[in-house]
Parts: C-alpha cells; sequence; structure tokens
C-alpha cells in the first residue's frame, strides 16, 4: 500500500496564488501546503512510498521533493500528467495507473483533512470491497458537493455532483483506498471515461467501475474538519482549519 496524490491542476481560481504553483503547493499554514499536510500523514498513518501525480508548475514540485522526502520520510515517485492543463482528472488518475494494483491511498492535492482521515481509512481496510471512498456524511450538501447515493446492499448506486442533496447519503472529499488487486478493473474503467469525454472527473470512472460489477463502499470521517481549496475563500477557509489541526 503507497499514497497517492493528484497535484497536476492548474488551480485557475486561485490566482494570483497559483500563478507560479501548482494548487497543492500553494502555502496554507505558515510554509505548509495541502501536499505538506497529506505527506505528513501519509507518514504518520505508517506509509513510506507515495506517487505524486504532477502536471502545472511541475518543476515547483520537482524543486521540492528532496526536501518534502527529507521532512517526512516518505519516498516519491513524480508522475507526469502531459494533460494537466487540458484535461480533467480521470486522465490524471490514468497517469499513476503502474501504483494502482498494489493499493494505494488517494488523497487530492487541493483537499485539506486531518490525519484521522487517514487512519480511518486505513485502519478499517477494504474488506470484502475493491474501493473505499471517504464520506462527510455530515455537512449539509448543495449544488456543488460531489455527493454519493447508495443502493440497498449498501455500495455506491450513484456518484455525482448532478444529484439532489436529499438523495444522497453524504459527500465524497476525495480521498479513497483502493484494495490492491482491484487497479486492473479500475485503470480500464479510468481509460473508458477519459477517452470517452477527457473533460470527465475519475468519480465518473469509479461510477463505471460499480456499473461493471465492481464493489465500491464508503467510509464516514467522523465529523472531522476537512476543505476542498478552490477559490481564494476556500483558501482563508483552510488556513483557520489547519490551525486546529
Amino acid at each position: 500500500m503507497i499514497g497517492l496524490v493528484l497535484a497536476a491542476g492548474a488551480g485557475r481560481r486561485l490566482r494570483p496564488w497559483t500563478d507560479t504553483l501548482p494548487k497543492a503547493l500553494v502555502p496554507v499554514r505558515d510554509e505548509r501546503s495541502v501536499l505538506d499536510f497529506t505527506l505528513e500523514n501519509f507518514a504518520k498513518a505508517g506509509l513510506t512510498d507515495a506517487a505524486v501525480v504532477i502536471g502545472y508548475a511541475a518543476e515547483a514540485v520537482r524543486e521540492r521533493r528532496a526536501d518534502l522526502e527529507r521532512a517526512y520520510g516518505v519516498k516519491l515517485h513524480l508522475v507526469d500528467n502531459d494533460k494537466a492543463e487540458e484535461w480533467n482528472n480521470a486522465y490524471s488518475l490514468w497517469c499513476a495507473r503502474d501504483f494502482l494494483d498494489e493499493g494505494v491511498l488517494l488523497a487530492n492535492g487541493d483537499t485539506l483533512h486531518p490525519l484521522s482521515v487517514q487512519e480511518a481509512m486505513l485502519d478499517g481496510g477494504t474488506g470484502d470491497l475493491d474501493v473505499v471512498l471517504a464520506l462527510d456524511d455530515v455537512k449539509p450538501l448543495a449544488e456543488e458537493e460531489m455527493k454519493v447515493r447508495l443502493g440497498a446492499d449498501g455500495l455506491l448506486a450513484r456518484i455525482t455532483k448532478l444529484m439532489e442533496p436529499a438523495e444522497a447519503v453524504g459527500e465524497y472529499i476525495g480521498v479513497t483506498l483502493v484494495a490492491p488487486g482491484a487497479g486492473s478493473g479500475l485503470v480500464a474503467a479510468l481509460a473508458a471515461t477519459w477517452e470517452a469525454d477527457p473533460q470527465q472527473y475519475y468519480e465518473d470512472a469509479f461510477q463505471l467501475y460499480a456499473e461493471r460489477g465492481g464493489r465500491v463502499g464508503v467510509r464516514s470521517i467522523g465529523g472531522a474538519e476537512w476543505t476542498e481549496i478552490d477559490t481564494t475563500e476556500d483558501l482563508l477557509k483552510a488556513r483557520d482549519i489547519a490551525c486546529r489541526y
């Protein structure tokens, strides 16, 4: 099991913070970024290796690679996304396909979350599931959230922003546990997703994987404070939250 961070996005809505940095490296607390917090969490949760998908402003990550490895004791494997400024994140996750079959703990590079989230995911394991999605089942839902609906069997029935909040059991927070051995099926679903439409999200591939018979479930984060960082307003919220970690 290794960590995996998607850090290739341009973060246009965060400019000027992202004029020269990917979203994952924008300072959140002091000089520490989401990537810093995530790698530290990986290490504290017992992971010693992490793949980081890079694209926009990739050189900024390359320049910090040695410092990040030294600071958190996690060996980094950098994966290039050659379409980072053109295509959506289904392709970005597909770029890390060589790592998926060994089992990964995926964290979006723009999602700030506490150690408790990663510990809950790893401690719970995957059991008889192929993919486990971290779920906020406390936060009130609106239009922008990536909402999740479960079937009668407790498995994923639908994941999309285009869902009535009342139909959803919660919001997917951008953290996922992929079981060892589930990678090949997930890679095929990712490829089919971005090949059909390069602007699709990797969550669309999770949907396709479930429709093809993959067992995708959820795990509650138990009310942990977290946020996705897309705008300056989000960044200010993240800075407030990070002070309480």
